[in-house]
C-alpha cells in the first residue's frame, strides 16, 4: 500500500479531511473485526479471512492518517 501513488495524495489532504477518512477506515475496521469474528462463529473461514484482512487494511491506511 505504501508504494500505492494514491497514498501520497490521501496524505496531501487537509486536517479535517484526514480526521474523516481517519474516522471512516476506523469504523470499517471495527465494522469488519466484527464481520469476521461472526464468520468464525458460523464455520465459514473464507469469509472470516477476507473480513480479517479487510480490518487489517483499514487499520494500517487509518493509522498513516494519524
Amino acid at each position: 500500500m505504501l508504494a500505492l501513488p494514491a497514498l501520497c495524495e490521501m496524505l496531501a489532504l487537509e486536517p479535517a479531511s484526514k480526521a474523516a477518512l481517519r474516522a471512516l477506515l476506523l469504523d470499517l475496521r471495527a465494522d469488519a473485526k466484527s464481520r469476521a469474528d461472526h464468520s468464525w462463529r458460523r464455520r465459514k473461514p473464507p469469509m472470516a479471512a477476507y473480513w480479517a484482512a479487510v480490518a487489517v487494511y483499514a487499520g494500517h491506511l487509518a493509522r498513516l492518517l494519524r
